[in-house]
């Protein structure tokens, strides 16, 4: 009984281990967990560096769009039959010409607004500048300070100032028992280009001012600026005492066949200012035509066509047009008509008109005619086109004419000379007028 009595020992007991101060950390944790939860490590300040939801979700939406951007390349070049890189190279370049031209854009964006705020201020005042250079305003004499405040010549005069008409070689040679004047066109240099190829048509007009009776024309020199005349022209008739108050003038013109002949320019020398009794040969620059149209143009002008054929013997004359006609009526007008006459040997063979046309200075015609001419006959006749002012109460007065034929000059002898060359075919031309002679004062 006292073994039962006997109390057991007692057991030792196991310390009790202290908690750690904060959350514990499970043992082992699922991805998804992983995931959502923030991952802190202290710092050095105390505060906590992490990894936030936001961001993870980021990573993996980029993951997402560039195996989307792969997918469709791929895709993209095996529908298109190339090699990836090839795909890719595509897009790299054109997205590069895309920057390039947007650059492009900008930079000419900016250019713009650069240049505009330059020409605001560029009637502003540089306040600096002028603090800085004061003084030496200051020490500049009066004179200098005129000189820079001076108006500078303008552009346009000056431009106008240095343009060259070329010009003019010629001879004149008077001759006291004949009481007559010789005169040479030798040559002309430098002339501009009036054509579209870049050359001219030039020939030269030569007449003595202010009569004007009588005019001679040299041939006309084909597609070049620097023509070589060599054709003698004599005003027969011409006392010296005379001479003295006349003034001679060459008139260049740029030849044209199927409009107006532009006159290039003109030498004017005053006979007085030369001593005639020796032989003269000089080099003159051309000068602008003095008015509108020049001396020569007050007449008007008038185109109309040429065609013969051989086998027929026949001539067809069509008259055209004619403009800037001269001013024959009280009030500013005419009522010019044409008149065609077929001459051989000074005698008139036969005549045809026009229609009137009533108050107007540029008449439109388009009217043919037909003369039976025969081939051996063709070289014997003279074509004479004269533009008349038509009055019912008076006597119709011619304004001017065109002579054409065998004997002719200038560019009358060319159009009737391509008329014959080209047979069958319409020729057609502007003329000039020239002053009527008495003899054509009636109708």
């Amino acid at each position: 009984m006292p073994s039962l009595m006997k109390r057991q020992a007692p057991q030792p007991v196991e310390p009790i281990k202290p908690e750690l101060s904060g959350p514990t950390l499970p043992q082992t944790l699922s991805p998804t967990a992983t995931t959502l939860k923030s991952i802190t490590n202290p710092d050095e300040t105390g505060g906590s560096v992490g990894i936030t939801t936001e961001d993870l979700t980021t990573v993996a939406t980029e993951k997402t769009i560039e195996q989307t951007i792969e997918k469709s390349v791929e895709k993209l070049a095996e529908d298109a039959g190339l090699p990836t890189w090839t795909v890719v190279t595509i897009f790299i370049v054109v997205g590069l010409l895309i920057l390039g031209f947007c650059a492009f854009c900008i930079r000419r964006c900016f250019r713009k607004r650069r240049s505009k705020d330059g020409k605001k201020g560029k009637g502003g005042v540089d306040l600096k500048s002028v603090q800085l250079l004061g003084s030496t305003y200051k020490d500049k004499p009066d004179m200098e300070e005129l000189t820079d405040n001076a108006e500078e010549p303008d552009e346009a005069e000056s431009k106008q100032s240095e343009v060259k008409l070329g010009r003019l070689q010629f001879k004149l040679e008077y001759d006291f028992n004949s009481n007559s004047l010789a005169v040479t066109v030798i040559k002309a240099e430098e002339l501009p280009a009036l054509d579209m190829g870049g050359t001219s048509d030039p020939y030269v007009k030569v007449y003595l001012l202010p009569d004007k009776k009588k005019k001679f024309e040299t041939k006309v020199h084909r597609k070049t600026l620097n023509p070589e005349f060599n054709e003698t022209f004599t005003f027969k008739g011409v006392p010296y005492a005379d001479a003295m108050n006349k003034t001679l003038v060459f008139a260049i013109f740029d030849f044209d066949r199927f409009s107006k002949h532009d006159q290039i320019g003109e030498v004017k020398l005053p006979l007085c200012h030369v001593d005639l009794a020796q032989t003269i040969e000089e080099w003159r620059e051309l000068v602008s035509v003095e008015g509108e149209g020049g001396q020569d143009n007050k007449l008007g002008d008038i185109c109309f066509s040429l065609r013969y054929v051989p086998t027929a013997g026949k001539l067809t004359v069509v008259i055209l047009e004619a403009k800037n006609l001269k001013k024959m009526d009280v009030g500013g007008l005419s009522d010019p008509y044409v008149k065609i006459a077929l001459m051989q040997n000074g005698k008139r063979l036969k005549k045809k008109k026009t229609s009137i046309k009533k108050c107007t200075l540029n008449p439109y015609y388009n009217e043919s005619f037909t003369f039976e001419v025969p081939f051996e006959q063709i070289q014997k006749v003279n074509l004479m086109v004269t533009v008349v002012d038509y009055d019912r109460i008076g006597t119709s007065e011619p304004i001017g004419k065109v002579v054409l034929g065998y004997n002719a000059s200038g560019t009358e002898l060319r159009h009737w000379s391509d008329m014959l060359a080209s047979p069958r075919r319409p020729i057609a031309q502007w003329h000039t007028l020239k002053d009527p002679e008495d003899g054509d004062k009636k109708d």
